[in-house]
């Protein structure tokens, strides 16, 4: 069963008289009890296809095309009200600046009960003390916490407040936007280790965003790589790291310092993103790519998926069709 469907979601920017194409039609699917990873350098459209989902995107968004089916629910079309009773409480999002999220003038407490009480008006006080030494508990916290403000705490148990925040109404599907970004080596270890024992011990369904394949890697189940607002390649997390078709998955993998022998150099991508701006003929990735050709300028790679396993590429899309024999 499939607790998320998004197909062909196309979102742009509106900026004066210029439009940014940040998502291009992009399709995904995440069962029941997995995790999907997404990946992509910075500007490649991650967060706003998550923020998109949400119904949390600026106002000078626009979403021009797509559906997303979520928990057996249509809610592309939905209004403010009706997307208000399912937010937070049958789907939630981690964001990943924690600071930003929190109210500076509110104490922890206060911030997380009410996420609770606006779904749950019928709880007693001790009801919500309750769900909040549970969940505090969950997110290794000390119960001190909830009479802190935000300013109080380190980034690391910010960041826990803030996954404490999206659980406590235990929602069926969550994103993790950035979870573990700007956090120390060894926080962001912690905080993985206790994700996931959380996806473990719950049984949480939802998607990562990160532009660190290391972390996706460690917590999910099926990976997506995009870039340029485009979907380039997904498949199960064996094969996206073991066997990547893209050129820019193989780049991205090339990356990883877990691939780099000792004492050699870190891989990095040549070149820059495209402008967004503007529309793009043939393959977004060309001007950056070991194997582009004339053909790949002049045609836009279709996203060619059997069984789960897809890939945006001139080059590679033959080996789709093997895979699948």
């Amino acid at each position: 069963m499939n607790v998320l469907n998004v197909r062909d979601l196309t979102v742009r920017y509106l900026l004066g008289k210029k439009q940014i194409y940040a998502v291009e039609k992009v399709s995904i699917f995440v069962k029941e009890n997995e995790f999907l990873g997404v990946v992509g350098e910075s500007g490649s459209g991650k967060s706003t296809f998550a923020h998109a989902i949400m119904h949390l995107l600026p106002k000078n968004a626009r979403v021009l095309g797509g559906t997303i089916e979520l928990l057996g629910r249509e809610i592309t079309q939905m209004n403010e009200d009706e997307l208000r009773k399912l937010r937070w409480k049958e789907f939630s999002m981690v964001f990943q600046r924690s600071m930003s999220a929190l109210s500076p003038v509110h104490k922890i407490e206060d911030q997380i009960s009410e996420a609770l009480l606006i779904h749950n008006p019928q709880m007693n006080l001790n009801q919500i003390r309750q769900r909040l030494e549970s969940v505090l508990k969950m997110v290794n916290l000390p119960l001190r916490v909830l009479g802190c403000y935000p300013h109080q705490l380190s980034g690391g148990m910010m960041q826990r407040v803030m996954i404490a925040l999206a659980l406590v109404n235990l929602p069926k599907f969550i994103i993790l936007d950035e979870a573990t970004t700007a956090l120390d080596v060894v926080t962001q270890g912690q905080i993985i280790e206790e994700l996931k024992s959380l996806i473990k011990e719950l049984s949480l369904t939802g998607m990562v965003i990160s532009h660190d394949l290391g972390v996706v890697s460690e917590l999910c189940d099926n990976i997506a790589v995009m870039y340029a607002g485009r979907l380039m390649e997904c498949g199960r997390k064996e094969d996206i790291i073991h066997r990547p078709l893209h050129p820019y998955t193989k780049a991205l993998v090339a990356s990883l310092p877990d691939h780099v022998e000792k004492g050699g150099k870190l891989y990095s991508i040549p070149g820059t993103l495209p402008d967004l701006s503007k529309p793009i003929e043939g393959c977004v990735f060309a001007s950056r790519c070991p194997l582009v050709s004339d053909e790949c300028l002049e045609t836009t790679p279709p996203f060619c998926d059997e069984n789960g396993r897809g890939v945006a590429c001139l080059k590679v899309r033959n080996e789709i069709c093997n895979l699948s024999k």
